[in-house]
């Protein structure tokens, strides 16, 4: 019989809080049984495997980055919003390793279904992107490239990636600087009849 008060959501929290101790690749159904001092077995009338668990926690933690996110750019543009937008992203990242490791993971549209977190999230980025005047398909590859910049500088920064005395803060706002300047001057799209 499984312990009062344990549902998916809680086991949800737990994992969570597991993966920002431990990484999200050690978080497990067997770990959290342990946790909650129930059989493995017990747990699977909350959630269905490992993977739900991870999808789960992967949600959970793009809610709270977007909710994080949306209070720092609310009423900022530009540059402004940019560096809000960026900082919120990085410190989520930075105090939630695990819970960040879980929104990295490959989502199949089927399991998160029309997730709020993730439209929001997505609402977001663009919103702030729409303040350097981009329309698509630019939005989508300047949202692309501020994603891959913000995800590759967190995760050599979590790994200890950055060996040079330099502050790893001051690198971070000159990057930002940089970002600005080329979202300033987003280049034009070729003209296909030239090519």
């Amino acid at each position: 019989m499984v312990r009062a008060g344990v549902n998916a959501a809680r086991l949800t929290r737990a994992a969570a809080e597991l993966a920002d101790e431990v990484g999200m690749d050690k978080v497990t159904v067997s770990a959290l049984a342990r946790h909650f001092g129930v059989k493995d077995a017990s747990l699977y009338s909350h959630i269905k495997n490992r993977r739900d668990l991870c999808v789960r926690v992967a949600l959970l933690a793009s809610e709270e980055m977007t909710d994080r996110i949306a209070a720092a750019v609310a009423g900022r543009s530009g540059k402004a919003a940019l560096v809000a937008f960026a900082d919120a992203y990085r410190s989520y990242a930075l105090e939630h390793p695990g819970r960040y490791a879980a929104t990295q993971i490959q989502l199949d549209p089927d399991e998160v279904g029309d997730s709020p977190g993730l439209r929001r999230s997505v609402e977001l980025t663009y919103g702030m992107l729409r303040g350097y005047d981009l329309t698509e398909p630019d939005l989508t590859d300047a949202g692309r490239l501020l994603r891959s910049t913000f995800h590759g500088y967190i995760h050599l920064e979590l790994s200890g990636g950055f060996g040079h005395p330099r502050a790893v803060q001051d690198s971070w706002s000159r990057s930002l600087d940089a970002l600005h300047v080329l979202l300033e001057n987003w280049p034009p799209r070729p003209d296909p009849t030239l090519t």
